[in-house]
């Protein structure tokens, strides 16, 4: 589960997302991604759907969201070698294939 600011800029930054292609494939703004991330080591404020969203977009492209005691993230076998056909390519990511 997504839970800090800093957990969501790691994500962005592990999978190579930029902030733009992010908001688009969650259908929120720019400002929105960038307030979640300003919240940084703290629990994320806003709305839960904004924060669902965003998690979902990062998870169809293999985020992994962890939370066994501490928040963190990896890239899970949907994003690496012999797995890639199940990933949905980030410019790829919309309304359709959303599950």
């Amino acid at each position: 589960m997504l839970v800090t600011g800093n957990q969501l800029a790691a994500a962005r930054a592990l999978a190579g997302v930029g902030l733009a292609t992010l908001a688009k494939a969650a259908n929120v703004s720019e400002m929105t991604i960038r307030d979640m991330e300003a919240c940084g080591p703290a629990r994320l404020s806003g709305s839960a759907d904004d924060v669902l969203a965003v998690q979902n977009a990062l998870e169809k492209i293999g985020v992994e969201f962890l939370n066994h005691g501490r928040p963190g993230v990896r890239l899970g076998e949907a994003y690496g070698k012999g797995a890639q056909a199940e990933a949905i390519a980030v410019e790829d990511l919309n309304a359709e294939n959303d599950e």
